[in-house]
């Protein structure tokens, strides 16, 4: 009896994945012994607020160039070797077919 063991690994990768998605915080936390108002950061001070600098606020004065770099590189370099593997699978089959 055979085994498909790829299938079996898609199946463990993407429920190791999950679990480990299950641990992530969700974003819309809210301290319930204020009545669900949301608390102050332990960090910030009355200088942050009057600046009207928040906790979620994403964009103010970060530059985030680098992280779009390296996020593009990290996509080129997955694409090339999901190519790379697909032209190398069909190298290797054409190659067992003709033997």
């Amino acid at each position: 009896m055979a085994i498909a063991r790829r299938p079996l690994l898609t199946a463990t990768a993407a429920g190791t994945l999950l679990c480990a998605l299950w641990f992530v915080p969700s974003a819309n936390a809210t301290d319930d012994a204020a009545g669900g108002a949301p608390s102050r950061p332990a960090g910030a001070s009355s200088e942050d607020e009057a600046a009207g600098r928040a906790l979620a606020e994403t964009g103010t004065g970060v530059d985030t160039t680098v992280y779009l770099i390296g996020g593009t590189a990290f996509l080129g370099i997955g694409a090339g070797f999901v190519t790379y593997s697909t032209r190398r699978t069909a190298a290797l089959s054409s190659i067992a077919g003709r033997a």
